[in-house]
């Protein structure tokens, strides 16, 4: 059975990019808007990893990650926090709310497949 990948993502153009790239794998993709969405999307369909951005509308990728690590059923799904926000304590920043992982913008693709194959081997 393939891995379960939501990602939460506001831009439709990033969006494309990793649609792209996990086309050419055997990942399905669930994809969310904004921070409320992708908190509604992982208790709805349990992914088996989250690409979380920091910069959402309604609720921010911190909050949103907050939430579901603080839901028991969810907890143990890793969160990559996936944002352009690259500066200094930004990394802690999103490990301190929740994040297993950080990637910063722009990656490229095969960086942010590597970090994916890391937590879902």
């Amino acid at each position: 059975m393939s891995k379960r990948i939501l990602m939460v993502e506001d831009t439709e153009d990033n969006r494309q990019i990793v649609r792209d790239l996990l086309a050419t794998t055997d990942y399905e993709l669930i994809e969310a808007a904004d921070g409320a969405s992708g908190i509604a999307a992982a208790v709805a369909e349990k992914p088996d990893l989250i690409l979380m951005d920091i910069q959402l509308p309604v609720i921010d990728g911190y909050e949103a990650t907050r939430r579901i690590k603080a839901d028991p059923t969810l907890r143990h799904i890793p969160i990559i926090a996936v944002t352009s926000y690259a500066l200094s304590g930004d990394e802690a920043k999103a490990l301190a709310a929740g994040c297993d992982g950080y990637i910063a913008k722009p990656f490229s693709p095969r960086q942010l497949l590597t970090k994916i194959r890391e937590f879902l081997s």
